[in-house]
């Protein structure tokens, strides 16, 4: 028997040291060649270290949230034969994500098993969650949806994400179970509590709390909020989805929003631009890269549609489809993550009245769609029930004057309101 010691590998692009976010295995564990033993955080993104060889976990070189500097000792695995204490191959990385501006927390997750992947509700198992009736657990928008739709309350699920994130696999291990809300013991509606807990602040966590405060703090954040009569656009939707839907696929408003962005920015070359404040220098880009913020189980991320002002509706439509099932499904790579020049960002029905999104430094506009009401509105003196929405936008006034702001959303808003003038070149 010898060991095999695997060192931090350079994951390229001048990184000196990287932090420790999450171990897959433990001590004792077996691990099979391509097995992904860690996963580390660069400032750019999240990277799979696997493991080169077959074998038995006899050390671990790092706790999670540590720094780490390249070269150092990760993991030693007792193997056959002689091993290679004195320099592994090095397993190549694997980007998983790259860091957007998003909640998302990584803390330890049990080890995996490597005979056989266990059946998909056993990654969940584990009694029922009597939560107080007032306690909000942690979960996506997107599965508390799904839970709302099954009739679970989230309250009573355990959740095996990050820092008891709930997921999807959660709510079918739930339901799995046999377990109904009705069986559910109620907790004391007025008992006091004492519990606490800590939740350190590592790996994605940490690297999403940096850009945020970095963001707030470097650039001078101001919000602009216009309502907008969506009422022709969306009546324009349902008449192409009803005419084209079968054969090119449903539209929804999102690319309609893309395409109001890029004939507005036509006007506003300033906003569609990333500033480089160190060097001192505002790169206005011709291309429109769109990031769309999109929820997914692991938190918020933001895939780009690129060259959108090349794009028709359809071809919007399915690939911010497609970019969204990947961002769910942990699936989207690097580029598809990074290089946006102007983000969109939505809760759709959860969007409020009114929100302050945080810009996605270096860009210097961030457009933030609130929900659609139906509200009576006087036009040429009549009450009339129309559809509105309300965009709440921000900008770095480093670079963007109130005024070219201001005129910017009023473009956006002359052309959803009149959406024919989308289309006239």
């Amino acid at each position: 028997m010898g060991t095999h010691v695997i060192k931090m590998p350079d994951i390229g692009e001048g990184i000196a040291e990287v932090e420790l976010s999450v171990w897959h295995v433990k001590v004792g564990d077996m691990v099979v060649e391509d097995q992904v033993l860690a996963d580390v955080m660069t400032d750019k993104a999240m990277v799979d270290i696997p493991s080169p060889v077959h074998g038995k976990v006899i050390a671990l070189g790092g706790q999670p949230g540590e720094v780490m500097a390249v070269g150092s000792v990760l993991i030693s695995i007792e193997v056959e034969g002689a091993g290679n204490v004195k320099e592994s191959a090095q397993p190549a990385p694997v980007v998983k994500e790259a860091p957007v501006a998003a909640t998302k927390v990584e803390t330890v997750v049990e080890s995996k098993p490597v005979t056989a992947p266990a059946p998909k509700a056993a990654v969940c198992q584990g009694p029922m969650v009597a939560r107080e009736a007032d306690e909000r657990p942690l979960a996506s928008p997107a599965v508390r949806k799904h839970a709302l739709d099954l009739g679970i309350q989230l309250r009573l699920v355990r959740g095996t994400g990050p820092a008891g994130r709930i997921l999807h696999d959660d709510l079918e291990a739930y339901l799995a179970q046999g377990q109904s809300n009705a069986s559910a013991p109620a907790p004391a509606a007025y008992a006091q509590r004492t519990d606490e807990q800590q939740i350190p602040v590592i790996g994605m966590r940490r690297k999403i709390a940096q850009r945020m405060q970095d963001a707030t703090q470097r650039a001078a954040h101001f919000s602009y909020v216009e309502e907008i009569d969506v009422t022709a656009v969306e009546e324009l939707r349902a008449h192409l989805n009803e005419k084209h839907g079968a054969t090119r696929g449903k539209l929804t408003l999102l690319p309609f929003l893309v395409r109001a962005l890029v004939v507005a920015l036509r006007d506003f070359p300033q906003i569609n631009a990333r500033y480089d404040d160190e060097a001192q220098v505002i790169t206005r880009l011709g291309a429109v890269h769109v990031g769309i913020a999109t929820q997914a189980d692991i938190g918020l991320m933001v895939p780009v549609v690129r060259h959108a002002e090349a794009r028709s509706l359809w071809d919007s439509a399915a690939e911010i489809s497609r970019l969204a099932t990947a961002a769910r499904n942990g699936k989207a790579s690097r580029d598809e993550l990074s290089g946006s020049t102007i983000t969109l960002t939505s809760l759709g029905a959860l969007g409020g009245i009114v929100s302050t999104p945080v810009l996605n430094l270096p860009e210097v506009a961030i457009v933030g769609v609130n929900k659609i009401v139906e509200r009576p509105m006087v036009i040429k003196g009549q009450i009339v029930i129309r559809k509105m929405m309300n965009l709440s936008s921000s900008f770095d006034h480093r670079v963007v004057d109130g005024m070219d702001a201001a005129l910017f959303i009023q473009a956006i808003r002359g052309l959803l309101e009149q959406p024919a003038t989308l289309f006239v070149e």
